[in-house]
C-alpha cells in the first residue's frame, strides 16, 4: 500500500527563492504544454503526443532566449509538471468516454501564480535525499530543514514540495508500506454519522460534533472584514489575506487531526467497521451545506477505509437507501415515516429506540448480513428490499436522515 507522509519544511530565504523559481518553471511548462495542445485542436491538427510535447516545451524551449531560464531548476521538476498535464488529459478523456466512474471531469486549466497551492515533485531520478542530519536535500535548492513528527517506514519513491495559501511549506513523501495487521478483537461496530452528534456507534457511544468551523467563525469573520477594508494591490491587503489563509489552515488542520485520532481509535478497538454510504454532495446542496462541510464525513470515512485495509480490519459501506432510522432493530418492522424532529420512538412490538443508536445497530446488522452473503451464507431478505428506493422515502429525506 502506498501512503503519504507529510512533514513541515522551514526553508531559508535563499531556499524560498529557489523554490519559487521551481514553482514558476513548473507552472510555465504546464501552461506551455496546455496552450500547444489547445492550439493544435483549434487548428484541426492531430493530438500532440507526450514525447513530442516534452521535446517542444522542455528540450527545445531551453535553447530559446525566452525560456533559457528553465535550465535553472531540476529537469525532473519540469518533466513531472508535464506528466501532471498528461495525466489530467487522460482522466478527462476517460471521463467523457465514460471509461472513468464518477462525476465528469473538466479539461485541464491553466495554472496561475495566484493559485492557493503551489507544488513541485521530485522522483528518484532527481536524487533527492534525507541527510544524516535530518534535512531534505533537493537538487538546485539545497538542504532544507525539516521538522520530523515520525520516521518514514521505508525509502520514499517521490517527494512533493508544497506551499499552501498560508505560506507554509510541506514535504509530502510517497512511501510503499506493508500491511501491519493488528491482533484480532471481538467487537464489531456500526456507525451512524450525523450533525447533532458526529458519530453514534452501535454500542451506544455518542461522539460529539466538534463543529470546528462554527467555533472559529468569529475569528474568521473579523479577519475577512479586515481584508475587505484593505485597498486592492496594497501591501496591507497581502498581509490581511495571509491572516485569513492562516485562520482557514488552522481549521483544516484541527478537523484533520480530529478525524485521524477518532478513526485510529475505532479501527484499533473493532474487528469490523460498517458505515452508511452517504451522498455528501447531495446533502451539500441543502440548507445544511455549511454544517455538512464542517463535519468532514467523507475524509473520516476514507480514513476508516484505508486504515482498515492496512491493519487487517473489515470495512464496508452500507447501501445509502437502507432505512436504518425507520427500521426496528428488535423486530425488523419498517415505519412509514420518521421526520427529523423525532429523536426517539416506540415500535408496536414495545421496543423503545433512540433514533441514532437504533440506526447504528441496523447498520451493524446490515453489514454483517452483506458479509455473510459475500461468504456464501444465506440471509433472509430484509423487508425494506421489497420496496424500491423511491418507495422508502424521497432522496433528500433518506440522505438527511442522520443529520439530526
Amino acid at each position: 500500500m502506498q501512503l503519504r507522509y507529510n512533514v513541515r519544511l522551514y526553508p531559508t530565504a535563499g531556499q524560498r527563492q529557489a523554490l519559487a523559481r521551481a514553482f514558476g518553471c513548473a507552472r510555465t511548462v504546464f501552461n506551455d504544454g496546455l496552450r500547444m495542445r489547445r492550439e493544435a485542436r483549434e487548428n484541426g491538427l492531430p493530438y500532440i503526443s507526450d514525447g513530442d510535447l516534452s521535446k517542444q516545451v522542455i528540450t527545445q524551449a531551453k535553447k530559446t532566449p525566452e525560456r533559457a531560464w528553465l535550465g535553472e531548476v531540476s529537469a525532473v521538476v519540469l518533466q513531472q509538471a508535464l506528466a501532471d498535464l498528461n495525466l489530467a488529459y487522460r482522466h478527462f478523456f476517460a471521463s467523457i468516454t465514460r471509461k472513468r466512474k464518477g462525476p465528469k471531469i473538466a479539461p485541464p486549466r491553466f495554472r496561475s501564480r495566484k493559485d492557493n497551492r503551489q507544488a513541485v515533485r521530485f522522483t528518484e531520478n532527481a536524487r533527492f535525499a534525507i541527510t544524516p542530519g535530518g534535512k531534505l536535500r533537493l537538487p538546485k535548492i539545497g538542504d532544507v530543514p525539516v521538522r520530523w513528527s515520525r520516521d518514514l517506514p521505508a525509502e520514499p519513491s517521490s517527494v512533493t514540495v508544497i506551499k499552501d495559501a498560508a505560506g507554509r511549506y510541506f514535504a509530502s513523501f510517497v512511501v510503499e508500506t506493508a500491511d501491519e495487521p493488528l491482533p484480532e478483537v471481538a467487537p464489531e461496530v456500526g456507525i451512524d454519522l450525523g450533525l447533532t452528534h458526529f458519530a453514534v456507534t452501535s454500542d451506544g457511544r455518542k461522539i460529539a460534533n466538534p463543529r470546528i468551523l462554527r467555533r472559529a467563525a468569529k475569528k474568521l469573520r473579523k479577519a475577512q472584514q479586515a481584508l475587505s477594508r484593505k485597498e486592492k494591490g496594497s501591501v496591507n491587503r497581502a498581509k490581511a489575506k495571509h491572516v485569513v489563509a492562516k485562520a482557514h489552515a488552522q481549521v483544516a488542520d484541527t478537523r484533520r487531526d480530529f478525524a485521524h485520532k477518532l478513526s485510529t481509535q475505532i479501527i484499533r478497538d473493532n474487528q469490523a467497521v460498517y458505515v452508511e454510504d452517504l451522498a455528501v454532495k447531495g446533502m451539500a446542496r441543502t440548507k445544511l451545506a455549511k454544517s455538512v462541510h464542517d463535519a468532514g464525513w467523507s475524509r473520516f470515512v476514507n480514513m476508516l477505509e484505508y486504515k482498515a485495509k492496512r491493519y487487517g480490519r473489515t470495512f464496508a459501506r452500507i447501501d445509502r437507501w437502507f432505512p436504518s432510522s425507520k427500521l426496528c432493530s428488535a423486530c425488523g418492522a419498517l415505519q412509514d415515516e420518521m421526520p427529523l424532529n423525532i429523536r426517539s420512538w416506540t415500535c408496536p412490538c414495545g421496543a423503545v429506540h433512540d433514533r441514532d443508536v437504533n440506526a447504528a445497530i441496523n447498520i451493524l446488522a446490515a453489514g454483517r448480513a452483506e458479509r455473510l452473503n459475500a461468504c456464501g451464507g444465506t440471509v433472509r431478505p430484509a423487508a425494506w428490499r421489497r420496496a424500491g428506493p423511491r418507495e422508502t422515502g424521497s432522496h433528500q429525506k433518506c440522505r438527511t436522515r442522520g443529520t439530526g
